[in-house]
């Protein structure tokens, strides 16, 4: 039987929309939970990271148990998507769970890129959209002019009658309230977020599902345990999906296995209830099917017919992961050997499906969908406990049919103020990029480029120098394009320390007019490792441990203070961009520490050697 009473909707937005705030709302106002049951804000946002950095990284799903005020029960399945280009590949996964889309919009900002990013999916899969206007508390806000931008990207990405016609909602997430009267929303009359749950109600479409053909559900994300294994997380199309019942599991090129679902759950709340059946059109979590992977379809065993299947994002990046083999080695991590760091990475794509490793003995090559997609598991792994050391990113060529070199181009959106136009033209133009629309305001020109991946490594870290930390920059993958030409590297050289031991203030004294530091004074350094970057172009070595001569002679500046600059201190992902090819990261769960790939000064010099003689 086809169930009225389920909505499933996804929450789709630009970075920093919105998004988790809207959620948390929706389940505290809900009236399914306990006071003080639900603590602290961005509740969906459970993983340490994504409460630093304050986005959202995987997506996720709950399930809201909701009465209206006719006293009518629905079951609201919830997901809330990630915004970030380098996770847009789980977005279009899960938006293919829902029925509509709750787009959210900044009521400042507007229409950013990933908005229409993330709007073009939806539509392209025939979504109801929901515009929700939010941070209506803002005091720039802008309704009306915004809810003229979205009407004009619907227009432009020719949405079908049912999206123009999309209701709008006004809402402020950190205040928790929501109203379909754009007047109470300006006058700050609305008191709560029930206007949301109605809409929600009365605009998301029950889906016209076969609910008494033979079973099919298709596994659109995994999760993973360490106690079942893979969970198979999905949706019912047709019939009902049950537990311990034989079921054909179809993959995406065709293959067929006979297995059965050892424990079946429903979502509810933030968590999810076991269940014997899942009714069609609901979501659910399925553990003890072994293999199981995105794409499958779990279908009748008599009858096993496959949905379509299901399309994963390619890398576009790169880097080698190896051991740690500093001489510093094993004093900070738990998890320190070869076996170790394959066992992580092996269990890291039970449930990272962009992921690719590949073995070659004693290193790894990594490819993903982006500097930050890499960066978030070499954090999440140095978080654990693991020591490592990484190569370079680099960007993953291919060929077209007429074996012409090709490489992954970014569409890449740029906001700076208008007196920064001239460095940052500078920026951009070395990176072999090509300006597609600009578009001045007041204050600030948004320029839109496309732009090869390889041209934006690095390139954060330059604009913010560049505009005095005031530029917003927003990129995603468009498509593989002909090979641009090369791109100049790191324009400065580096400090490499000769000798092992800690660093002095009478050494930093002595090289603070020969470029900026890395480390300070009382710092533990190994000869081979970078301490710093030089003034020119070259690297060069340098004593960073050398200790003051004494004497039997009295100085009259013996007393004297010392006063040196601070040292610049990178983040992880900030060394990932700064390193050239002959250097590698060191990554331990206390040091992020830059060296070169040979320690020893003749080693390097044989390897540029060799390196002069091959080009």
């Amino acid at each position: 039987m086809q169930r009225k009473d389920i909505r499933n909707v996804a929450i789709i937005a630009h970075v920093d929309h919105g998004k988790t705030t809207l959620v948390d709302q929706l389940l505290r106002q809900s009236g399914q939970f306990r006071q003080g049951e639900l603590m602290g804000d961005c509740i969906m946002d459970s993983n340490p990271l994504e409460r630093e950095r304050g986005i959202t990284i995987l997506a996720k799903n709950c399930a809201i148990e909701y009465t209206d005020r006719r006293g009518s029960h629905y079951h609201i399945n919830i997901v809330d998507t990630p915004g970030h280009a380098d996770f847009s590949g789980e977005v279009e996964r899960v938006l293919m769970m829902a029925d509509g889309v709750l787009l959210l919009v900044d009521a400042s900002e507007g229409v950013m890129p990933q908005t229409r990013y993330v709007l073009l999916k939806a539509l392209a899969l025939g979504l109801q959209p929901l515009i929700v206007i939010n941070k209506m508390d803002r005091p720039d806000a802008r309704a009306k002019e915004v809810h003229e931008e979205v009407f004009s990207l619907l227009i432009e990405l020719d949405a079908e009658h049912h999206a123009m016609e999309a209701p709008i909602i006004y809402a402020a997430g950190r205040s928790g309230w929501a109203t379909m009267d754009l007047q109470t929303a300006l006058d700050g009359k609305a008191t709560d977020i029930h206007d949301l749950f109605d809409a929600i109600i009365k605009y998301v479409p029950v889906a016209p599902l076969n609910a008494d053909g033979p079973v099919q559900a298709l596994i659109t994300t995994l999760d993973y345990s360490d106690y079942v294994g893979r969970i198979g997380i999905g949706r019912v199309f047709a019939g009902t999906l049950e537990a311990r019942k034989p079921l054909a599991v179809i993959t995406r090129d065709g293959k067929k296995t006979l297995q059965k679902v050892s424990q079946l759950f429903r979502f509810r709340g933030l968590g999810r209830e076991e269940v014997e059946r899942v009714d069609v059109g609901d979501l659910f979590a399925a553990v003890g099917l072994d293999p199981v992977d995105i794409g499958d379809t779990l279908a009748d065993a008599e009858n096993p017919t496959a949905l379509p299947a299901v399309a994963i994002d390619e890398p576009t990046l790169h880097m080698t992961f190896r051991f740690n083999d500093s001489p510093f080695a094993g004093r900070d991590g738990k998890y320190v050997t070869s076996r170790q760091l394959r066992e992580r990475l092996m269990k890291e794509l039970q449930s990272n499906v962009a992921l690719r490793v590949e073995d070659r003995g004693d290193e790894f090559d990594i490819a993903g969908r982006g500097l930050l997609h890499l960066g978030i598991l070499l954090e999440n792994m140095r978080r654990e406990g693991y020591e490592l050391i990484v190569g370079k990113p680099e960007v993953i060529y291919a060929t077209d049919e007429k074996g012409h070199k090709t490489e992954p181009i970014e569409r890449l959106v740029i906001d700076v103020p208008t007196e920064v136009v001239g460095p940052v033209m500078q920026l951009i133009g070395d990176r072999r990029a090509e300006m597609a629309h600009m578009e001045t305001t007041d204050r600030r020109t948004i320029f839109e480029f496309t732009v090869p991946a390889r041209g934006l490594i690095g390139l954060r870290s330059r604009l913010l120098t560049a505009t005095g930390g005031e530029v917003i920059m927003h990129h995603r993958f468009e498509s593989y394009g002909l090979y641009r030409g090369d791109i100049g590297g790191r324009l400065a050289g580096v400090m490499i320390a000769t000798e092992t031991g800690r660093v002095t203030g009478y050494a930093l004294e002595g090289l603070a007019e020969r470029g900026t530091m890395f480390v300070e004074p009382g710092e533990e350094v190994y000869a081979g490792q970078v301490v710093g970057e030089h003034c020119k172009d070259n690297d060069i070595t340098v004593n960073a441990v050398r200790k003051k001569p004494l004497t039997n002679i009295r100085s009259a500046t013996k007393e004297a203070t010392v006063t040196l600059k601070a040292a610049r201190r990178m983040s992880l992902e900030g060394a990932l961009e700064y390193i050239e090819p002959d250097e590698y990261v060191e990554i331990t769960p206390s040091f992020v520490r830059l060296r070169k790939m040979y320690l020893n000064e003749n080693d390097r010099k044989r390897a540029g050697r060799g390196a002069g003689a091959r080009a």
